[in-house]
């Protein structure tokens, strides 16, 4: 058997020693870029622009806080901050509480469970454009609920023509596709609960929904702050369902319109004002990232 020579196997061991520093980086360094090309640096364009009046086609000067001084006398501006807020306090309490009943439901083992696990699932995976198109064609003035409750003698109701049955429409879309996915995190949260506790709480005569409030509940209550967070996170940037159900106008004369669609409306064409999109932006940003500080310091409580 050969056996290496010392002076082979140090001149190696110091060759590894040399590689290591470098290596880790090289590995690291394709994700780096798409970080780097994708979230951090328009992350930092944005932030600039805002502070300047850039538009579509000319570069724009630095104008300091204007932006932000124009924000607090643009009236889209505060009908996008309050349909933005109304969002989240229509949709988040729904998406968690719905999605634990429903984990509940689906988390027992009886035959033909799978399909409606699935089925629970589908809106989740379906494109919510596709999503967003069905919604219009149900709730549309000759859409197929308004045909059946022009049937059954109630009229026709203008769930896309009033201002907010239109806005409640969106969030019940919203609510509707987002029940399978939270439903999934409801379930790996329950298959942690143990059995013990209900059955020793069923042994004290504890009903079912006195077992639902006193073990459940408080079993899955950092899971529910975590939907809680996420939720607020997507309905506060809610843009795809109202601008399909809306249309680009933002419903009638503009008064379902979204921070986010506010951006897009203004920052985009080639005279799109650039600067003061990046304006709103950043206070959207900024509006984020109390949502989240608020559900972590709910979440260590």
């Amino acid at each position: 058997m050969l056996m290496s020579s010392p002076t082979g196997a140090r001149t190696r061991a110091v060759r590894v020693r040399r590689q290591l520093p470098t290596s880790p980086w090289l590995f690291a360094a394709p994700g780096l870029l798409v970080i780097g090309a994708f979230i951090l640096y328009p992350f930092v364009s944005t932030l600039v622009n805002a502070f300047t009046d850039r538009r579509t086609l000319i570069p724009g000067e630095f104008v300091g806080l204007a932006n932000f001084r124009e924000l607090l006398h643009d009236d889209m501006f505060w009908i996008g901050l309050r349909n933005s807020a109304l969002y989240v306090l229509g949709v988040v309490p729904a998406l968690v509480v719905l999605p634990l009943l429903l984990a509940l439901l689906v988390q027992k083992n009886i035959p033909g469970i799978t399909f409606f696990r699935s089925a629970f699932y589908t809106p989740v995976v379906a494109s919510i454009v596709v999503v967003g198109l069905i919604w219009v064609w149900l709730l549309d003035e000759r859409g197929l609920i308004n045909s059946l409750l022009e049937a059954i003698g109630v009229g026709r109701v203008g769930f896309l023509s009033d201002q907010w049955l239109l806005l409640m429409s969106a969030m019940a879309v919203t609510v509707w596709k987002g029940l399978g996915y939270y439903m999934i995190i409801y379930l790996a949260a329950l298959a942690n609960v143990p059995r013990e506790l209900h059955e020793a709480a069923a042994v004290d005569g504890a009903g079912a929904v006195r077992r639902f409030l006193t073990v459940t509940v408080p079993a899955v209550r950092s899971t529910m702050a975590l939907v809680g967070a996420l939720s607020s996170v997507a309905a506060f940037k809610v843009f795809s369902e109202v601008y399909l159900m809306a249309g680009p106008s933002g419903g009638p004369a503009g008064e379902d319109t979204t921070l986010v669609m506010l951006v897009q409306r203004t920052g985009t064409g080639l005279t799109g004002r650039v600067g003061y999109a990046s304006a709103i932006s950043v206070v959207v940003t900024v509006a984020l990232m109390l949502l989240v500080l608020r559900a972590d310091r709910r979440s260590e409580s």
